[in-house]
């Protein structure tokens, strides 16, 4: 594995002593490593343990060192929070943003991955509430380590028992080999849509929310980018880190984005950008009347064509969002765009736009295609992360 610096937070369930052995191969393996442990894990295990595994203070409360402010400053030290092993309670709290000890106070100031390998009987890990609680901290990008079946505390035997210690450090190794895999880069992406004003209180503009550009976003961080984000008009508030670069109309964008690109090594162009403007803008409101109103128009500029045309060693990802034939519209613009990815998704009856899931296909070259599924937007920036690392040319 790779040295890296990883925050475990260790729960109490029969399984806590358990994570004493995993702290010890991720020592080996040249991991730093702080350890939170709960009230209830301490029942199980002790903080001596970890402290001479880690060869450093284990952490148990808010309270303690105070002056350090630990929830905020663990993980901001560390590179990624496993929480070995997690029980019902601790996932319904991260699931539902509650903050009551250290451990979950950490997870919640947490921008850094974490990864979770739950522990429970078969009942509680089954139960609506357990599996919902799941696939909301899932579906906000969290690792999942999945529970095995097998001989249980309570005499029984059925799924829930802790994965076995390779698949929690395989997990482990891949989340931190992500959170440098982008290293380096100076990532622009621009976000949302652009408004083209008919009068002061009137525009042309689509659906989109920026949400899928702003995930992108987030991701990149997580995995060492600088990231600049130039951002159309849109609620969703964008990932703390990112240097934000707020627009209105599509000339604004084309602006911010082409100032901005000469230094991008990486350029994703997710942006619903208003194809048409109104050639004039009424300074006041217009009347409603009985007479049909026609409103001239003219193209706003192509700002993916002008970034393809000038790419200058910038990888260049396009999106196409498409209602019909999308692949083979999708593939043209790849070409004509001078693009070197493009990821198509449909959009037929606004799908896509302000939904919480989407379903994306990458495409690249001649032939390459690549089906990322359907999933949160959260979870489809990091598989098309994973995707474009592979894609984009080595660095030195």
């Amino acid at each position: 594995m790779s040295a890296g610096r990883v925050l475990l937070g260790v729960c109490g369930g029969i399984a806590a002593y358990k994570a004493a052995s995993l702290a010890s191969r991720l020592v080996q393996n040249g991991v730093q490593l702080d350890v939170i442990l709960t009230d209830d894990a301490q029942r199980f295990i002790g903080a001596a343990t970890f402290a001479a595994l880690a060869q450093r203070a284990v952490w148990t409360s808010l309270w303690e060192r105070s002056e350090a402010i630990p929830h905020i400053r663990l993980v901001r030290e560390n590179d990624v929070l496993a929480i070995v092993p997690a029980t019902a309670n601790t996932i319904a709290k991260l699931a539902h943003g509650i903050a009551d000890d250290l451990l979950t106070n950490a997870a919640l100031a947490a921008r850094i991955p974490i990864v979770i390998a739950p522990a429970m009987n078969t009942a509680m890990l089954e139960h609506p509430a357990t599996v919902a609680n799941l696939r909301a901290l899932e579906a906000r990008g969290v690792t999942i380590v999945a529970p095995e079946s097998g001989f249980l505390a309570e005499r029984e035997t059925g799924a829930g028992r802790l994965a076995d210690e390779p698949a929690i450090v395989a997990a482990i190794e891949a989340t931190l080999a992500r959170t440098r895999d982008l290293a380096g880069e100076r990532v622009l992406i621009t976000a949302g849509p652009t408004r083209e004003a008919v009068d002061p209180v009137r525009f042309l503009s689509n659906a989109s929310t920026g949400t899928m550009g702003i995930e992108l976003a987030r991701e990149a961080l997580a995995r060492g980018a600088r990231v600049e984000l130039v951002l159309g008009p849109t609620l969703v508030p964008p990932p703390a880190g990112a240097d934000v670069v707020r627009v209105t109309t599509a000339a604004e964008m084309a602006a911010a984005t082409l100032a901005r690109a000469p230094r991008a090594t990486i350029a994703i162009a997710t942006a619903a950008v208003a194809d048409w403007r109104p050639v004039t803008t009424s300074p006041t409101k217009v009347k409603k009347t009985d007479a049909i109103a026609a409103i001239a128009l003219e193209r706003t500029p192509d700002i993916l064509a002008h970034l393809g045309a000038n790419k200058n060693g910038t990888f260049l990802v396009g999106f196409a969002a498409e209602t019909d034939a999308h692949e083979a519209n999708a593939r043209e613009k790849l070409v004509r765009k001078q693009l070197d990815a493009i990821a198509v998704n449909d959009v037929a009856n606004e799908g896509g736009f302000g939904v919480g899931e989407n379903a994306l296909t990458v495409l690249w070259g001649s032939d390459g295609r690549r089906d990322l599924g359907r999933a949160s937007k959260r979870a489809l920036a990091a598989r098309l992360w994973d995707t474009l690392v592979e894609l984009r040319p080595a660095r030195a």
